[in-house]
């Protein structure tokens, strides 16, 4: 049995519970967050111990795996210190806000012999890999062009103001878009030119990018709106011979013949908020567990990939 220690009990790390609790071969044994009421509460619902600083719980416990669900300038810092405690590591997205960490993070799991993969939920997504899927095998033809769409609030409570910190969170860019570029980078590979617009105020901001690819172009838009926006995320792909919509959290595929159908099953559970509600939490965490067990890299993330991510966003900002 696995032993899993959770760093970072807020929003998203209940989503990683839920999945946590679906994976047999592996059991939570502590929670960790300097908010001793989020630490007590995640204890109770999963049966572990609660710690309220990072140092006791390492010094207390004996684990195999670490899930940071901290806030994103934290990642890699965490990443690193228990890589070289010899402790495997999931890290929530993004890896971090400098692409010089990328190296370090895998530098350190490499020399540790321990797996670690970022948690970018969306390529473990079933109506995304059905895009995916459409794109690598041509079966509607080449692709034409894509709008990708990931709207919502601006966050109103979040530990210590850290989200609507540029130095912090990133905002938009790395909080909200990076779901939809790393998917991106992932399906179709590195762009050969972008274009980006961006408006806002000190309490939203929204911006806009045009990717260009070889015979197609991929549009995406982001936000986070000063108002009560219900959060909305979306795509719309067009093929020679179908269209792809991800819309309300339904795909539809639009055949040129003016069939439609609706290929994906309809599991849920909480989501984070972020990106739709899905089961893709439990894929991701199943997935990583299955690189553990086997001793394997988790390839289905790469450092490369997610340098990519990083550089592009930083002309974003």
């Amino acid at each position: 049995m696995l032993k899993v220690a959770m760093l970072g009990m807020g929003g998203i790390s209940k989503a990683h519970r839920l999945a946590w609790k679906e994976i047999p071969e592996a059991t939570i044994i502590a929670v960790c967050d300097i908010r001793p009421e989020k630490a007590d509460a995640a204890a109770q619902e999963t049966g572990a111990k609660a710690y309220y600083r990072f140092e006791d719980m390492m010094a207390a416990e004996t684990f195999d795996l670490l899930d940071i669900c901290l806030p994103t300038y934290l990642h890699a810092d965490y990443t690193v210190r228990a890589l070289d405690a010899g402790i495997h590591v999931l890290c929530e997205k993004p890896i971090s806000l400098k692409i010089e960490d990328v190296d370090r993070v895998y530098e350190a799991a490499k020399r540790n012999n321990r797996c670690v993969m970022i948690a970018q939920v969306v390529r473990f997504w079933q109506e995304y890999l059905v895009l995916k899927d459409a794109f690598d095998t041509g079966k509607y033809g080449r692709l034409l062009s894509g709008r990708m769409t990931r709207l919502g609030s601006t966050p109103k409570t979040s530990w210590d103001g850290w989200m609507r910190d540029p130095e912090r969170s990133g905002l938009v860019p790395f909080d909200l878009h990076i779901h939809d570029l790393d998917f991106m980078i992932y399906a179709f590979g590195q762009p050969e030119k972008m274009t980006r617009f961006r408006a806002g105020t000190p309490t939203q901001d929204y911006f806009e990018a045009i990717y260009q690819y070889p015979g197609f172009f991929i549009s995406a838009e982001a936000a986070w709106f000063d108002c009560s926006y219900r959060f909305q995320s979306a795509f719309r792909f067009q093929f020679e011979n179908a269209v792809l919509e991800f819309k309300d959290g339904k795909l539809t595929i639009f055949h040129q013949n003016g069939e439609t159908e609706e290929p994906c099953e309809r599991k849920t559970d909480d989501g984070d908020g972020y990106v739709p509600k899905t089961n893709a939490y439990f894929e991701e965490i199943r997935y990583f567990t299955d690189c553990v067990l086997a001793g394997k890299p988790c390839e289905k993330v790469k450092p490369e990939e997610l340098k990519t991510v990083l550089s592009l966003i930083e002309q974003l900002a």
